[in-house]
């Protein structure tokens, strides 16, 4: 069974196993290929950050954060990163975190939540995102540079709570 929780100190391990293949892949996230896993667990457990992860009998097999995007008059939009464990992509588990972050999100008084930098050949996760009820209301025209197909688009998402 499927659950997700706040992250405890006892999952970076399973979360670096999650977050490297990812930043090695650098084809959906934003961060250096060549980051180190204390590196990126400094970023997934930023102070700002409040993380959870998704158990499936007791196997961690996605996590995932949320902050406020910007502070100030911006404060009331929330912004999370998702990650899932490749061998079990496909099962729901992404979903199963944004409808998490997004209750959760509601329940902090977040009026909104939005994903700055959706890289557009990420179609897995648009489509995704759209079926969750999020919109793209931006193109940054050739704003990524993909390790296999050069200078894409990135889109940004918003949907209100």
């Amino acid at each position: 069974m499927l659950i997700v929780r706040r992250a405890g100190a006892g999952d970076t391990g399973a979360i670096w196993s999650i977050v490297e293949p990812i930043i090695r892949a650098g084809d959906v996230y934003t961060l250096p290929q060549e980051m180190t896993k204390d590196e990126a667990l400094a970023y997934w457990f930023a102070a700002s950050h409040e993380v959870f992860v998704a158990e499936d009998d007791g196997a961690i097999v996605g996590t995932y954060y949320l902050h406020t995007n910007r502070s100030g008059g911006g404060a009331h939009v929330s912004n999370c990163g998702y990650a899932t464990a490749t061998a079990t992509r496909g099962r729901g588990i992404a979903r199963r975190m944004c409808e998490h972050s997004l209750r959760h999100a509601r329940e902090r008084g977040f009026r909104a939540m939005q994903f700055n930098f959706v890289i557009s050949t990420n179609e897995h996760a648009v489509r995704l995102w759209q079926s969750c009820g999020f919109a793209t209301v931006g193109t940054l025209p050739k704003a990524f540079l993909h390790p296999q197909l050069g200078y894409v688009d990135a889109y940004v998402m918003y949907r209100e709570l």
